[in-house]
């Protein structure tokens, strides 16, 4: 029985290793590397630190190359000017599939009639005026009430916190109150979803991988079970006079015919869609501000002009702006993936032209092209708040490489089809949120020579990177001027 198993094996590695060798370079497609490794090729590394690994290959090969990564062939992109195109063409470059795998993966949710295109569709109906406007409105008074929650008590004297978990909490109850529809005084089970969830999150790119240890799956898993429990769809507020959005896309998962379990699973998957990144994102904007005092500086003399200013100009803030998009650009790090249904032939800025082929996977990583580009943006792993101004203090648009005006500069929110239907109101949020924080509060570092922790690798192309590290504060609500 023993060397029938031995045969076996042998047989299934013969197999792979022909397999591995059979791949070669065609004419015109993009340089082939399969690393030293047989199937699993650069596996590690993708997974290890996808920026750093990305990094040395595209100095390798150039902004186009094909990888062998655990059996799968995948063609990374890295010319901005390039991505609408390879973007709109949903017939050769498909998001259904590779989507339903990470939600199996993660979410252990299975969607049988997913429609990538009808759900962006549908967000974007759902996040354009006039609702969008009652949503910032919502959004803006359930942030002003957990500030002010937060300092009913000893309000004069300083509170210590961490500046991470000040951020996620605060931005993930007032995002959960306003797109979820609950009510503000259920903090109990608030504060249970909010525990369950970071959980959850912490093992979430593992789980995407299948590199989570046991204990970890055990965990998340864990955690996961506990989440579908607390977001059931009966516990859905309906007594908002707007319909949320939860309630909107449960009436949408009904009518497509879908049971109760699935539902819980498909708002789970919601829950870290809109709510996994603000925390995050609010962490490194204010981070940045405490630990550069010249654009702390510059923003409160901003914000505090804008008291002088008629209503209609209330929300010009260049300086904030700029604030804004440079942290985006050094801390957004999604990576758009998608599956290669059809030879392709792409043509890339320099005129040069490379066939996809089909059956392999195309990645694009913003982070790296056009957000990290050297030529792009001088010395571009430094934080510089004004970076995205004009020398007049409006907003600069044009960036240049190579002699040719870039037509994107950063990508924090995706391009063309792949575009956020919901960035405007996530932008309104983050402007909104340090606009309170800095107007209602003093607020600084309780170490004063306290720099940016770095980033935790392992959160590379899963949209905003989380620090490995973290900043301690200290805040107090500013006096009244009477």
């Amino acid at each position: 029985m023993t060397w029938i198993l031995v045969l076996v094996f042998i047989g299934v590695l013969s197999l792979v290793l022909f397999l591995y060798t059979r791949r070669t370079r065609q004419n015109n497609e993009p340089p082939l590397d399969k690393g030293t490794v047989p199937w699993l090729g650069h596996a590690l590394e993708f997974g290890k630190d996808v920026a750093k690994f990305l990094t040395k290959m595209k100095d390798k090969h150039g902004d186009i190359f094909t990888v062998c990564v655990a059996g799968n062939y995948v063609t990374v992109v890295l010319d901005s000017n390039c991505y609408d195109a390879v973007l709109a063409d949903t017939k050769s470059f498909d998001l259904t599939r590779y989507s339903q795998l990470l939600m199996d993966r993660i979410f252990n949710l299975q969607l049988p009639n997913y429609d990538p295109v009808s759900e962006r569709n549908k967000v974007k109906e759902y996040f354009k005026s006039p609702n969008l406007s009652q949503l910032c409105t919502a959004m803006q008074n359930n942030l002003q009430f957990l500030m002010d929650s937060a300092n009913t008590q000893n309000s004069t004297e300083w509170k210590k916190d961490s500046l991470f978990d000040f951020c996620y909490s605060l931005l993930f109850k007032a995002g959960y109150h306003t797109l979820f529809g609950t009510e503000n005084d259920n903090s109990a089970k608030f504060t249970e979803v909010y525990e369950e969830f970071r959980r959850f999150d912490k093992i979430l790119p593992k789980m995407a991988r299948r590199s989570a240890l046991r204990d970890e799956l055990k965990f998340a898993s864990s955690a996961r079970k506990r989440l579908w429990e607390l977001l059931s769809p009966n516990c859905i507020s309906t007594k908002s006079v707007t319909q949320s959005w939860m309630q909107t896309y449960v009436q949408h998962l009904k009518e497509q015919g879908l049971d109760t379990e699935t539902q819980r699973r498909a708002l789970l998957l919601q829950l870290w869609v809109t709510q996994g990144n603000a925390g995050p994102a609010t962490f490194w904007l204010l981070g940045f501000l405490l630990t550069h005092p010249d654009a702390l500086k510059a923003v409160k003399v901003e914000l505090c002009s804008l008291q002088h200013c008629p209503s209609d100009k209330r929300e010009e803030t260049p300086v904030l702006n700029s604030v804004l998009k440079e942290t985006l650009r050094l801390r957004a790090a999604a990576l758009i993936t998608r599956d290669v249904m059809q030879d392709r032939r792409i043509k890339l800025s320099s005129g040069q032209e490379f066939v996809l082929r089909q059956g392999d996977r195309l990645c694009i990583f913003p982070f790296l092209s056009p957000q990290m580009d050297p030529q792009i943006h001088h010395e571009p792993e430094k934080f510089k708040f004004d970076r995205f101004l004009n020398s007049d203090g409006t907003e600069k648009s044009m960036f240049c490489k190579d002699g040719m005006q870039m037509k994107y500069s950063t990508m924090p929110w995706g391009a063309g089809s792949n575009l956020c239907p919901a960035h405007e109101f996530a932008i309104y949020t983050l402007k909104r949120v340090v606009l309170m924080i800095l107007t209602q509060f003093d607020l600084e570092l309780c170490d004063c020579n306290a720099s940016m922790p770095p980033v935790d690798p392992n959160r590379y192309g899963f949209g905003m990177l989380q620090p490995a590290g973290d900043l301690e504060i200290r805040y107090k609500k500013k006096k009244l001027i009477k």
